[in-house]
């Protein structure tokens, strides 16, 4: 069967601008993998999370108190809209392992004895659970496990409350509630110095003299029941228990932090697709418009054989329509698998048992309409002027422009130039709009290359910041409960320890008006060195003397500001509720906080000078004697190091940030070269005959070549500083769009990054270039030079 005329047409001329067709494509594959993969990353992650919290039933209340005798547990089972209530003994200690100096931190879990949990269910990786009876048998978790290649019969030292206890591992398991495994009061996770460990209840209870009581408990709702009437009677019957304060599946440290990152995916999925789909539909629109132009007569014979409006617009709508579906399949394909190898890399970074992966119709539908969508709107224009030209107009050439002299020549300053220097500048004062459309597709394919880099960049600056201004210890020691202020002075006696500044951490809830906030209140020790905070302009922010620092962020989520007022209530101690103002602002790039003077956090709370923990200067040498000392102390729960978490939050970082930065690099380099080599081939298209006829009068191949790509040489120059600005511009965007109270992204403008997005678009602009100087040396001059009048 023989195709339509106007079908054989439109294979013939996608066929000619093949090039073009593919480079246009490559930029509209870009949008739509970042988009097809980050949707693949979201429903994938969303999808394992919500299988392996219902396999494994996971808890909607969590509620931790100092002790609670086991009776407690069936008025809690009672309370309305709680489906299951299970108690369990928490302890923190210290880990000893062989071949491994640095200090490590742990949590303990008791499990029924000889059997698992009701709620939070381990799954075995390897192994077994510990037996009943036996003392000494733990489950570890794997990621740990991993980190020091432990394997069942494998043994470790565990000091449990000021006891050392040998232990021995019989099993490797993950459970839903350690997702996204990390200690409490840190920002990332470190598996060779943090490890969750379960073993029998008994056992446990016995090492941390809870016997017949509990200090944890996690419930399970029903599904009709509301979770904060839940929270709010759970808080009643656990208060004269020393609770800290239920907390909902919201809250839980390791499923906020999954939900936080699945929020930045959900972000960035909008984001840059938007980002490169909206390049994508510029550059069609200049395409077709420009390819119009080239085509009038062609035009002009359509509609002078009797074609309609419709059928001449429908043709140019097909051309984009084919463009449109190449770039759909390429990045479809690419999107899915660059989505199944990302969130495998989620997936072993938030330690889930098995990858259920899934990516619905949902993702496809969303990117083809977008696609298409932003597609035909931007050709629109460009269409509607094609099919309302008359024929006998659009068989006429398009009237040439007005000459007259350009500044340089009205300057007197020509002679200062070479003749294709002039000419060059003369065709881009002649067609300002056409430059001007030049420029901005380079400042595009600049910015978004920069938008990659400052990822990067802002990284090293976050951890410059927290790591290099803020934290200035050697070592954070943590208290397994509030401590006697003397606590300081044994610190101080220790052989290497120059400097402690000791600190008191306390449960509190921020309310101003209809919002509410719970966090840590930090009571520091005003004119403190190991610890500083910090103003927006990273100068150090005097504690005031009575009122309340809060992280500038937070401020701007309650609504407030310094001078006004804000209810304090504490959830530990004797629960007082205190009105207190705010006295200034901090910046803060990872967390939130509020800090009060260390004696204020004590006289609120109505305790004499007691400390939660400490941070110590030493002297160069004397870490593995100071660590081994505190390891001996009981009262000491977790020895942390400023070296150590640099190292973790580099390592961590590495593989999910970075790595969505390169990807996304990856893709922005792609788009660089397609709007800059679109950009010389259509003015090739455009400007051919002129070329062809300096040819004829006598330039040479070289000289012809520099006049062209010299004129794209300018626009690219041109376009390199709004490239920078837009940059900044499309960074502060994003950087807006992932912010949360974990962590925000500073927008720095870096000279490297400025410098890698040049050297790319300088690259894409020699390749273009090479192959535009290949396509002008096999110009037919005569065909070139045929006239249509």
């Amino acid at each position: 069967m023989r195709l339509p005329a106007l079908y054989r047409m439109l294979l013939r001329e996608f066929w000619q601008m093949r090039g073009q067709a593919a480079a246009i494509a490559v930029v509209i594959a870009g949008g739509v993998a970042t988009l097809i993969m980050s949707l693949a990353i979201i429903d994938t992650l969303q999808q394992t999370r919500d299988d392996f919290y219902r396999d494994y039933r996971f808890g909607h209340v969590f509620a931790s108190l100092e002790r609670a005798p086991e009776s407690v547990l069936a008025r809690l089972q009672d309370l309305p809209g709680v489906q299951l209530a299970e108690s369990r003994v928490v302890a923190a200690a210290h880990l000893e392992l062989q071949d491994f100096p640095d200090p490590v931190a742990g949590r303990l879990q008791s499990l029924p004895d000889g059997r698992n949990s009701e709620l939070n269910r381990l799954f075995l990786r390897t192994g077994r659970l510990p037996e009943a009876g036996r003392d000494r048998e733990v489950v570890v978790s794997e990621a740990f496990a991993e980190a020091h290649g432990l394997v069942p019969g494998d043994r470790l030292v565990a000091v449990i409350h000021g006891r050392r206890q040998a232990l021995e591992v019989v099993g490797v398991a993950l459970s839903p509630e350690h997702i996204y495994q990390i200690q409490p009061g840190t920002m990332l996770p470190d598996y060779e110095r943090y490890g969750v460990l379960w073993m029998n209840r008994e056992a446990l209870a016995a090492a941390r003299d809870m016997e017949g009581a509990f200090n944890d408990v996690s419930l399970r709702l029903e599904r009709k029941a509301r979770e904060g009437d839940v929270i709010q009677a759970v808080d009643s019957i656990l208060d004269r228990y020393g609770g800290r304060g239920a907390i909902g599946r919201g809250d839980q440290l390791s499923n906020r932090y999954l939900e936080e990152e699945l929020g930045g995916l959900e972000t960035l999925a909008t984001l840059f697709p938007a980002i490169f789909l909206g390049v994508a539909a510029f550059l069609l629109n200049v395409v077709v418009g420009r390819l119009i132009n080239t085509q009038r007569g062609q035009i002009g014979v359509l509609k002078a054989f009797g074609r309609s409006n419709l059928e001449v617009g429908g043709h140019y709508v097909r051309l984009v329509l084919l463009i449109v579906a190449l770039g759909l399949v390429l990045g479809t394909g690419v999107g899915v698998w660059l989505g199944r190898g990302m969130a495998a890399l989620y997936a072993e970074f938030f330690r889930f048992p098995y990858l259920s992966f899934h990516l619905g119709p949902r993702a496809f539908a969303i990117a083809a309409l977008v696609t298409v969508g932003s597609a035909l709107l931007a050709v629109a224009l460009a269409v509607r002027r094609a099919v309302r030209l008359p024929p006998a107009v659009a068989m006429q050439p398009e009237p040439p422009p007005v000459f007259r002299a350009t500044v340089v020549e009205r300057l007197g300053l020509q002679r200062w130039f070479s003749q294709p220097v002039r000419m060059i500048l003369r065709s881009l004062e002649r067609r300002p709009v056409r430059a001007l459309l030049g420029i901005t597709g380079v400042a595009f394919a600049c910015a978004i290359l920069m938008v990659g880099r400052f990822q990067d960049a802002a990284i090293h600056h976050m951890a410059g910041v927290q790591f290099g201004l803020v934290e200035r210890d050697d070592i954070t020691v943590t208290f397994t409960e509030p401590t006697s202020y003397k606590a300081v002075h044994e610190l101080q006696a220790l052989p290497g320890v120059v400097r402690v500044e000791p600190w008191r951490s306390a449960s509190v809830e921020l309310r101003s008006g209809h919002q509410r906030w719970r966090l840590a209140v930090q009571g520091e020790v005003p004119g403190g060195e190991l610890r500083r905070l910090l103003d927006e302009n990273l100068r150090e922010q005097p504690m005031p003397e009575h009122g309340l620092l809060l992280t500038d962020w937070l401020a701007q989520e309650l609504g407030i500001r310094p001078g006004d007022t804000v209810e304090l209530r504490f959830l530990e101690g004797h629960r007082e509720t205190r009105e207190i103002e705010v006295g200034g602002l901090i910046r803060e790039i990872m967390g939130v906080s509020s800090y009060l003077p260390l004696e204020t956090v004590n006289r609120l709370l109505g305790e004499g000078r007691a400390i939660s923990g400490a941070r110590l200067q030493l002297e160069p040498g004397y870490r593995e004697a100071v660590v081994a000392a505190l390891r001996e102390r009981p009262r000491v729960a977790g020895i942390s190091e400023r070296d150590a978490a640099i190292d973790s939050f580099y390592e961590n970082l590495a593989e999910t940030v970075l790595m969505f930065t390169f990807i996304t690099t990856l893709l922005a380099g792609s788009i660089a070269f397609g709007v800059i080599y679109n950009g010389a081939r259509i003015s090739l298209a455009e400007r051919a005959r002129e070329l062809a006829s300096l040819r004829v009068l006598g330039f040479s191949r070289a000289e012809v070549a520099r006049i062209l790509l010299g004129e794209q040489a300018v626009l690219i120059l041109a376009g390199l500083g709004p490239g920078f600005l837009l940059g900044w511009l499309l960074y502060g965007w994003v950087a807006r769009g992932v912010e949360s109270d974990l962590y925000r992204v500073p927008v720095i403008l870096t000279p490297a990054g400025m410098a890698f997005a040049a050297l790319v678009v300088v690259i894409a602009a020699l390749l273009s270039a090479g192959v535009v100087r290949r396509r002008l040396d096999r110009l037919d001059l005569v065909e070139v030079l045929k006239t249509r009048e």
